[in-house]
């Protein structure tokens, strides 16, 4: 039993019970390892029970802790203690997708389709993992306070459908594939269809198909033609409309193939929602269309057969009003007979065919079935899950984190426990509780023994004063050493002066002096205007289904550079800041980054005269001046005779360094020598090139 205060797992102590569903009670915890609030999953009693259903739900429960998407509720533990069997969560604060649809009637196509993506994505993410939920369903669909769309309960359904659980237990069959309904194989378009009926809800706040029994449900998923959304509200897009038949079609084959190609032609539902871009394939001749066809058939048989006696009755009552008896009425009643007779033995001999068939493939599906219960006996078929064994590998000497990974890629359930040791360092494995090379389950816990002391809480206890009121909270948070910052919000929920969040959030620690900031209700926003939602760092199409959704138009897309390399491709700019307010249907203008714009250099200064670097250098001399970047590119080249040339202004450059070289001619001192004659004569001195250089900075523009 569980109870409010116990611990379990020796880590999570249970707070209070949140929710409750046909298999499981859920409760919120507080993880005393991780100082942090989760949502625990308890089994109920009587799946507990059931050794075969626990196995394959810590299975799948074990796989889907393997994902990790922001529109996935993670997993992040599954566990038993005594006897009692459950699953650890994100703990996500806001309400599901049903109970939101039923407090808004319906929801708008915009709101609708941008829920729909949000949760594409993460079934999407599931897929690519190559695990199906089995399950979707509004009740399986979180709406968090902040609007971020969740997807919850990834695996359970996988072990429910695979024992005998009946449909009023799982509350899905309104949401079933045909193939589901079944009994048949499921894969990724199962769940397709089942998002497909959910959008459905979404747009028109009812269920496409509703009866008596959970039975007569599923044969309507089976046999009936899907309704089409547009015939309870007329305003819902063409594009929307397709959008939602082709996700529900009876044959998997002609729905969207992946949950990318539906998410792709959603976005683009938002910015052309009455061009008609959806295709569905011919009718094929496929498994499901041709059960279909023949349940359809032997409905319309049963109903032919109910018919014939009131026909037969009719012909005898004509028979005896008839006046006459003569040779014409005769034959023509013998004629009539003979068709009926005919019609008659027509009907039973193919009632009898079909009979036969099903008695033949009823008897085969039975044989299949006992084989399999005694292979499963005598152990000769497991599942590949059920099979699945792994060795220990060795982890002393590892540090921790070594060891954890390790363990995690080898498929096995890491647990650290610390121990003081002189004989092993810090932080370095000490021991495992299973030994190496030893054969065990995959996903089985393995807790590692690690040198030295879990790392203590910092900080004094954050009191938590959500929901009181403004002096209240103000005054316990100084009176534990905190300092108080006020901002203030709109609340539908929460009355007028009191506090709608704070952060740090309560129960969690932080350092004496903290400033704690509060948000003060205002009580519910009456003002008409939007705030602007953050869209920066998304990619276009998720931005500009999230500024439809908020009630904004799409003003003008442009590139821009941005020197943030991880916005590539994204928006880096908006028109206007995060939570300003603006009007609905405000255009607002979005940049789109194409990565850092390439530096450029300038360089306005004087250049001087050589004489600095080279004392033989003349004023007057005339000089030829080059300005070389370091790449080689040749920026400016002239020839003077005097300096400091101010005539330079260069822009644009793409070297942020460059060579000034002078290029000039210099004559050598005069000698004076005797010649043959004897006579003194002074000769020229000898004229030479010569060449100096002196390097330059470029001043970056911008």
């Amino acid at each position: 039993m569980i109870r409010i205060g116990m611990m379990i797992g020796d880590r999570y102590e249970i707070l209070e019970r949140i929710g409750t569903g046909g298999m499981s009670d859920v409760y919120k915890a507080k993880d005393h390892k991780l100082n942090r609030h989760v949502a625990v999953k308890v089994l109920k009693q009587e799946f507990s029970e059931n050794t075969n259903f626990v196995s394959k739900f810590r299975v799948e429960a074990q796989a889907a802790a393997s994902l990790m998407h922001p529109n996935i509720v993670n997993v992040y533990d599954v566990g038993e203690e005594n006897g009692v069997y459950y699953i650890v969560m994100e703990l996500v604060e806001g309400i599901t997708l049903k109970k939101y649809i039923e407090k808004k009637a319906r929801l708008s196509f915009k709101e609708a389709v941008s829920i729909a993506i949000q949760a594409c994505m993460g079934i999407e993410a599931a897929h690519k993992n190559h695990i199906i939920h089995r399950d979707i369903k509004p009740q399986n669909i979180i709406i968090s306070k902040d609007g971020k769309v969740k997807v919850t309960d990834f695996g359970i359904a996988k072990a429910a459908t695979s024992n005998t659980i009946t449909s009023n237990v799982m509350g899905s069959v309104h949401y079933t594939s045909p193939e589901q309904a079944r009994g048949g194989y499921s894969d990724e378009k199962s769940d397709i269809y089942s998002m497909g009926i959910t959008l459905f809800e979404m747009l028109t706040g009812r269920v496409p198909f509703n009866g008596e029994t959970t039975v007569a449900i599923a044969i309507k998923h089976i046999q009936e033609q899907m309704p089409s959304p547009r015939d309870f509200v007329s305003e819902i897009p063409v594009s929307v409309e397709q959008i939602v038949l082709k996700c529900t079609q009876k044959s998997p084959d002609r729905r969207y193939h992946t949950m990318a190609a539906l998410i792709e032609d959603l976005k683009k539902s938002l910015m052309s929602p009455d061009e008609d871009f959806v295709r569905i394939g011919d009718a094929d001749e496929s498994m499901a269309t041709r059960n279909a066809g023949k349940e359809q058939g032997e409905v319309r048989k049963q109903t032919q057969t109910r018919k014939k006696e009131p026909e037969k009755e009719q012909i005898r009552l004509k028979k005896n009003s008839s006046g006459g008896s003569g040779t014409q009425s005769t034959s023509k009643k013998k004629k009539t007979q003979t068709r009926v007779q005919e019609e008659e033995s027509y009907e039973d001999s193919r009632m009898e065919r079909i009979t036969t068939v099903l008695a033949v493939i009823g008897a085969i599906l039975i044989g299949c079935a006992v084989i399999f219960l005694v292979g499963r006996t005598m152990g000769i078929f497991q599942s590949d899950q059920e099979s699945s064994q792994v060795p220990m590998i060795a982890v002393s000497g590892m540090t921790e984190q070594e060891a954890v990974e390790a363990l995690r890629n080898a498929g096995l359930a890491p647990e650290v426990v610390y121990e003081n040791s002189d004989a092993v360092q810090p932080g370095y494995v000490i021991s495992a509780n299973v030994k190496e090379n030893a054969i065990v389950a995959s996903g089985s816990r393995v807790v590692l023994t690690v040198s030295g002391q879990a790392q203590e809480e910092n900080g004094i206890p954050v009191p938590s004063v959500q929901g009181l009121l403004e002096a209240e909270a103000t005054a316990t948070l100084k009176k534990n050493g905190f300092e108080v910052a006020k901002s203030e919000g709109y609340s539908d929920t929460v009355e007028k002066g009191r506090i709608i969040s704070q952060s740090p959030a309560g129960d969690t620690r932080a350092e004496a002096g903290t400033t704690v900031s509060i948000v003060i209700s205002q009580g519910p926003n009456t003002d008409s205007r939007i705030p602007m939602p953050d869209i920066i760092g998304q990619d276009p199409m998720t931005a500009i289904a999230i500024l439809t959704e908020s009630g904004l138009m799409v003003g003008e897309q442009k590139d821009m550079n941005d020197d943030n390399e991880q916005f590539i491709g994204k928006v880096c700019y908006a028109s206007y800041s995060v939570g300003a307010l603006v009007e609905p249907g405000t255009a607002i203008d979005i940049g789109i980054s194409i990565g850092p714009a390439a530096a450029t250099y300038m360089y306005t200064e004087a250049v001087e005269s050589p004489a600095d670097l080279d004392p033989e250098y003349r004023e007057g001399t005339q000089c030829t001046v080059t300005i070389t970047g370091q790449s080689g590119k040749e920026y400016f080249k002239t020839t003077v005779s005097s300096f400091p040339i101010t005539t330079v202004n260069l822009h644009g450059l793409d070297d942020p360094a460059a060579a000034i070289t002078y290029e000039y001619y210099v004559e050598g001192a005069a000698q004076t020598q005797i010649n043959g004659n004897g006579e003194t004569v002074t000769v020229p001195g000898e004229r030479r090139q010569q060449v100096v250089q002196r390097t330059v900075r470029f001043t970056p523009e911008g």
